[in-house]
């Protein structure tokens, strides 16, 4: 069911039809923009929200968690992200690969694993539906 989430957020983004507009997050390099909120019909007080994540190259996102009621997939859509969730491996995840992020996540590592070529991935969140906010700096 996930993967037909993704699918179906992908093709809004790809359709041009899917609202947009930037959000605040990023890094040096790194552009947030929601292409997607639907509310979940079956699931009251939910929503999904689909967020392109684009990075130029060398370009990163600051270490940062996501609301406590937020489970992520992400799908790397075009070039190599290099990601590190909680004390796990750095990871590069290659066109089409994906992960997952669960409520209470740290995501330290998210950069581009390219100096020469631009990086993208959609990121998928199942969200309270009243959170407005879905990036958090972690406090240093």
């Amino acid at each position: 069911m996930i993967k037909s989430l993704v699918v179906a957020a992908a093709l809004a983004l790809l359709s041009g039809s899917a609202f947009a507009h930037d959000t605040p997050g990023g890094g040096k390099g790194g552009k947030v923009t929601l292409v997607y909120d639907h509310e979940l019909p079956n699931v009251p007080g939910k929503s999904m929200k689909g967020v392109l994540v684009e990075y130029a190259p060398g370009g990163f996102s600051e270490g940062h968690t996501h609301p406590q009621s937020a489970f992520i997939y992400a799908t790397v859509l075009e070039g190599e992200i290099r990601s590190q969730v909680n004390d796990g491996p750095v990871t590069i995840y290659k066109a089409g690969e994906s992960f997952s992020e669960m409520p209470g996540d740290r995501h330290g590592v998210s950069e581009n694993a390219s100096k020469a070529k631009p990086a993208k991935l959609l990121a998928v969140f199942v969200v309270d539906t009243a959170q407005r906010e879905l990036t958090f700096p972690i406090k240093k």
